[in-house]
């Protein structure tokens, strides 16, 4: 289930938000709980009891955790849980990879049967990663509630796509929250404005940038390569963005407040300050649980350089078993490693190029992110620089631009704190009643055309359930 459907929308939250509010608060989260199972068995229910054997597994760890007295006990216990978490995760996700990757490498002709991805397994187990750690660190009590435990894994806000949560974020809030009408109104137009960026944006972007990249390297023409990842790089953010609005939504509507997981990322004037703008959520938890332990920065430069390759080699990983995962990760730790020897400081003095010229390199990026291989990807480049002589504009390039130019300029400016930026200024206590009538009737207009895209397409998938 997605929340980007007729049966979410119209179904289960009117359920869930129905029974939520009518049991006391000392049921509440027995109800999220139940129905977070529910959410989770709808799309994946072969897979609700591997989860549930890891929240077991991770409730353990935690008691045992807290109950060791030696620190070399405790790391131990420690090392012990992540191999197992870590494990799990890599059997589902890198067991296929692997044994490719040993027969090409060995000339061997290793068999296994390919093995289905369970959905949201590298969010769920960053969660459970981060709990065991931060209780390993004394930051945080070991859960002895397992459906509190239970609840802040499988909270199906954040479930299958992020954002990652952390439980110190979170913790204080399971034991008690504060409900009001005004966070819940703000809950709804969160949600609204999440999914209009899903289904007025991202989807109709998603189907230029699969035009493209369906189209051989050998027959594309410069502009059709650079409307194909210019529409790319804005269906991606579009799609994670609004998935990650409308998990802050749900939870403000059940009285939780998560952190943002986006902050503008494309008007960054560094290739650093836009991991510092995008999917925070994941690169502070490479940050604190992986990059510093390393020894971050504070150590040779040999050193730092290292702990940046490890740490961006393992965020292309996560996202998937693949080498142009790996690729994509490691392009960008390079690109940072130079910042920090002495590129960013180059960058600050072509302002206000600076931001073309991130723009540009993030989006070469995403060419590795979105191809199948690295055969394609490197074609595709070359096309995007003309390097293939197939001409600057061609009859596919000029078409996808008569069809969807309104789309692109719409989302470029989405892209922008332009909207927010209006928003302040019209938050006027002068206007009162006024202001209070044009925004329901905003919000009810996007949630209107919202469901008339969905009844008319079949095209709605979400980018980051892969991950």
């Amino acid at each position: 289930m997605v929340f980007s459907s007729v049966s979410f929308i119209f179904f289960f939250l009117p359920l869930v938000l129905a029974l939520y509010f009518a049991v006391p608060f000392k049921l509440k989260n027995t109800i999220l709980l139940l129905f977070s199972l529910v959410f989770y068995a709808w799309g994946e229910p072969r897979y609700v009891l591997l989860m549930i054997v890891s929240i077991l597994l991770n409730y353990g760890y935690g008691i045992w955790l807290d109950r060791s007295q030696r620190d070399k006990n405790k790391a131990f216990v420690l090392s012990f849980a992540i191999v197992m978490n870590i494990g799990l995760l890599g059997f589902f996700k890198y067991a296929n990879f692997t044994v490719d990757f040993v027969n090409s490498a060995l000339k061997t002709n290793l068999e296994l049967q390919p093995i289905p991805l369970p959905i949201g397994i590298s969010f769920y187990t960053f969660h459970a990663l981060s709990y065991l750690i931060d209780v390993y660190r004394k930051k945080e009590e070991a859960q002895r509630n397992l459906f509190k435990l239970s609840l802040y894994i499988t909270f199906f806000p954040q479930l299958v796509a992020g954002p990652i949560i952390r439980y110190d974020a979170v913790a204080q809030q399971l034991d008690r929250r504060a409900f009001s009408s005004e966070q819940f109104a703000e809950g709804i137009q969160r949600f609204i404005l999440g999914l209009s960026k899903k289904i007025l944006l991202a989807n109709p972007l998603g189907l230029v940038a699969d035009n493209v990249f369906l189209t051989s390297a050998d027959d594309l023409s410069a502009g059709s390569a650079w409307i194909g990842i210019i529409a790319y790089t804005l269906q991606i953010y579009f799609d994670f963005s609004g998935y990650s609005d409308m998990a802050i939504g749900l939870g403000k509507m059940f009285g939780f407040e998560f952190a943002e997981n986006f902050k503008y990322p494309y008007i960054s004037k560094s290739i650093s300050e836009f991991w510092r703008r995008w999917h925070i959520s994941l690169g502070s938890w490479f940050r604190d649980y992986v990059y510093i332990p390393l020894g971050g920065s504070r150590v040779a430069r040999w050193e730092m350089y290292r702990n940046l390759f490890i740490v961006w080699t393992l965020t292309g990983l996560w996202h998937g078993a693949s080498w142009t995962f790996a690729a994509w990760g490691l392009y960008f730790g390079v690109l940072i490693a130079l910042e920090k020897a002495g590129l960013e400081k180059l960058l600050s003095k072509l302002f206000p190029l600076n931001h073309a010229v991130v723009l540009v390199l993030v989006m070469m990026g995403w060419v590795f992110f979105r191809a199948d291989d690295f055969g394609y990807a490197t074609a595709f480049m070359a096309s995007m620089f003309n390097w293939r002589g197939n001409g600057l504009f061609d009859a596919q390039a000029l078409s996808l631009l008569y069809m969807n130019w309104h789309y692109l300029i719409l989302a470029v400016i989405a892209a922008t704190p332009l909207f927010s930026k209006l928003r302040e200024l019209r938050s006027s206590p002068r206007l009162g009643g006024i202001q209070a009538a044009a925004s329901f009737v905003f919000y009810f207009t996007l949630f209107a055309e919202v469901i008339l895209h969905l009844i008319n397409s079949s095209y709605n998938p979400f980018l980051y359930f892969r991950f």
